[in-house]
């Protein structure tokens, strides 16, 4: 097994960082083989997270990592959790509780915005994982970006940007995967143009579909996702393009694993690996969701400085939980089930932005504006239903029970509330040149957000029937980019966040947001990206220091609750890169450490107030490393090797439980039948290793065993 710091000291004495970090996107036009042919790391191309101004990573002053195409490819991501968590210092997992769970700079849930297409949908239950086959690209950008995407995103932000409409006259995508756990998938996408001849054709169609199923590591755990997107692009003027997208999502999960209950007695989290793959939910227990988008996009070229982008968008979703969540071992040895849950979420968003930039003169000097306005409606409501009811089975033999059959549950869904928030905003961005190296970016965001909260059960004091109430945020950035030489740069910021207090507006309660003013943020940040060794190689580095000020924290004891902290500090380093060591050997990394932990946090246990100062927040892994190489023996065949390391992480606030740190190894190797078709072979976590991708209270939430797939991928 390799420990920590040899993969580190690996990294290090290879000085480089993950290639898809630093892969961009190319232009539309652009035919796949080009994409392929692609060498080095490029710093210069367009981001879409990182700033409005359509900035390359190297103007960029701040973190930001990229994921294309062609690297979620070749690394045979299956979902979207795959995809980011080979990025910088991120560690992600999506048990049914936690929804899409994110952990980075410190931060996990809520505090890490996850967009799609750009858009802020504020609640983490709803960035469940997105079959990878949808995806063009993912970015990452490092810290607060509330001036950016609205309130929220202390720790950073994560942006999928699903496929759609190119003006490639005709294209045929196709792939078909087997793994291990009876686990399939069939995916295939077409682009096309709807008119025989090039010089004429106005309008491009797009259409993906994939399904994915499997049994599942764990019993009775059968897993069935089908995905569809659509779009339209057409070009209704030389000046004046739209598109059309809808998006839809159903993904529905049997008797749902929720973890393995942790043996008693140990200092730290460990399971029965002779149970690592039993199921102690009920055999009815159900995850569903629907989830459709809708979004409108006209882009007009007003002129050669100034262009005009407005996004329409409609987003609904309907989630449904029926489970029993919580198990932990009895003094007899037997396991004992608690915590009957059924939960109905009925989300909605509608929004529409409005953006304008501009390029200038200001003073003599070259400047880029770009100007907007956001608006959007969201609505939520909740049915949640709990019951008092346990039992105590024998692992070895049990006979799982229906849900429907545990009382206090089995009267059915209740509404119990409904949240509507609307929130309307403006926000400017501009970036000066002020010398021939030198560039000063500033950003600046102002939302009004006004919250109504009917309340349809028991009212009380601390449960009215309706309240509501309306924050201000103002948030923004500052910072400098200096060009050392063509291929170097150095970059400064300091920007702030604006955060509710809860985390999310769509599902909180008086308790949380009733007498809560806003949660603050800040970061300074420090970094370098660069080429080196004639190009073939590139490489990204940051410092960052980040406080947050009065927020919302999960109660380790019971997850549907949360508590107040008073401030919690991160600070920490990231690396990344790339190198072509030669012709065929590729070496591809990354590493980050963070250092967390809560500065002012005092926590009621039995009534009494415990602090929790000097504490790391819960599933916070302090160091987080990937490692790839790999090798093209012939023009056919290629094959690599993988590695991931993730630090140990604490399971509740006391810091009393602890789940090791793992490292995870891989390997893959690829044929290239012709041009147009591929078969890969991959293993994932070749050593079988036994470890927690998530812990929480008494459980102990496993990852994968090893895997076994084989895929074909074709391309037309």
């Amino acid at each position: 097994m390799l420990h920590k710091t040899s993969l580190v000291l690996l990294m290090g004495t290879c000085t480089f960082a993950c290639a898809h970090d630093l892969a961009v996107e190319l232009d539309a036009t652009r035919i796949d083989a080009e994409r392929e042919a692609a060498t080095g790391v490029q710093l210069d191309e367009p981001i879409r997270t990182g700033s409005r101004l359509g900035l390359s990573a190297r103007e960029t002053p701040a973190s930001v990592s990229v994921a294309d195409r062609r690297l979620i490819e070749a690394r045979d991501a299956n979902d979207s959790q795959d995809v980011i968590n080979a990025m910088t210092g991120i560690n992600a997992s999506a048990n049914p509780g936690y929804g899409g769970f994110v952990s980075y700079r410190g931060f996990t849930q809520n505090q890490v915005t996850q967009l799609f297409n750009g858009i802020n949908l504020g609640y983490s239950s709803a960035t469940r994982p997105v079959d990878a086959w949808m995806l063009d690209r993912v970015e990452l950008l490092g810290g607060p970006s509330s001036f950016l995407h609205g309130a929220g995103a202390v720790g950073g932000s994560i942006n999928y940007i699903t496929k759609s409409a190119t003006r490639d006259q005709q294209t045929v995508d196709a792939r078909v995967r087997y793994a291990s756990f009876d686990e399939r998938e069939l995916a295939v996408g077409v682009n096309q143009a709807l008119a025989s001849d090039p010089a004429v054709a106005q309008h491009f169609m797009r259409l993906d579909f994939s399904r994915s199923q499997g049994n599942g590591y764990v019993d009775r755990n059968a897993r069935k996702t089908d995905s569809l997107a659509l779009s339209l692009l057409s070009d209704l003027s030389p000046n004046l393009t739209h598109t059309l997208a809808i998006e839809y999502q159903q993904d529905r999960e049997d008797s749902p694993y929720w973890g393995a209950p942790i043996l008693p007695g140990h200092s730290a989290m460990k399971i029965d690996k002779h149970r690592r793959f039993e199921n102690y939910n009920v055999a009815d227990g159900r995850y569903e969701q629907r989830v459709r988008w809708l979004r409108s996009m006209l882009d007009y070229q007003v002129d050669g400085a100034t262009t005009v982008h407005n996004t329409l968008y409609h987003y609904s979703a309907q989630r449904d939980y029926r489970n029993v969540e919580r198990y932990s071992y009895t003094q007899a040895g037997n396991v004992l089930r608690a915590s009957p849950y059924l939960q109905r979420h009925q989300h909605s968003v509608l929004g529409d932005r409005l953006e304008l930039r501009h390029d200038q003169q200001l003073l003599g000097l070259a400047s880029q504006w770009a100007l907007g306005l956001d608006y959007s409606h969201m609505r939520q409501s909740v049915y949640p239903t709990a019951g008092n009811w346990s039992d105590e089975v024998d692992p070895e033999q049990f006979d799982p029970g229906s849900f429907y059959t545990i009382a206090g549950v089995d009267r059915g869904l209740t509404k119990q509330r409904r949240h509507v928030t609307d929130n309307r905003a403006a926000f400017a961005e501009n970036r000066l040149q002020l010398s021939e190296r030198l560039a000063l970016l500033t950003a600046l965001r102002y939302d009004y957000l006004d919250m109504h909260v009917r309340n349809y059960g028991a009212v009380s004091a601390s449960s009215p029937a309706r309240f509501e109430r309306r924050w201000e945020p103002l948030s923004g950035r500052v910072g400098l980019t200096y060009a050392l030489t063509p291929a170097a740069t150095l970059y400064a910021q300091y920007s702030t966040a604006a955060d509710l207090p809860a985390g999310s507006l769509a599902a909180a309660t008086y308790a949380n947001v009733g007498q809560f003013d806003l949660s603050k943020g800040e970061q300074w940040e420090l970094g370098s990206k660069f080429d080196f060794w004639q190009g073939r190689g590139a490489a990204t580095v940051a410092l960052y220091q980040i406080v947050r000020k009065d927020f919302a924290v999960r109660d380790s004891g019971n997850p549907n609750l949360t508590v107040q902290a008073g401030q919690q500090t991160s600070r920490g380093v990231e690396l990344s890169g790339r190198l072509q060591l030669t012709a065929k050997l590729l070496a591809e990394g990354n590493y980050a450490y963070v250092d967390a932990q809560y500065d002012t946090f005092n926590e009621a246990v039995n009534g009494v107030s415990v602090s929790r100062k000097g504490n790391a927040p819960v599933n916070v892994p302090s160091q987080v490393a990937n490692l790839w190489l790999s090798y093209d023996f012939t023009s056919a065949w290629a094959g690599g090797v993988d590695a991931r390391y993730v630090g140990a992480v604490y399971a509740d606030n006391a810091n009393t439980l602890k789940a090791p740190g793992y490292t995870l190894f891989g390997a893959f190797v690829r044929y290239r039948v012709d041009e147009h078709i591929s078969v890969t072979g991959r293993v994932r976590n070749l050593t079988d290793q036994v470890y927690a991708k998530q812990a929480y209270g008494q459980q102990y939430y496993m990852g994968p065993p090893r895997t076994l797939e084989v895929a074909m991928d074709m391309r037309f």
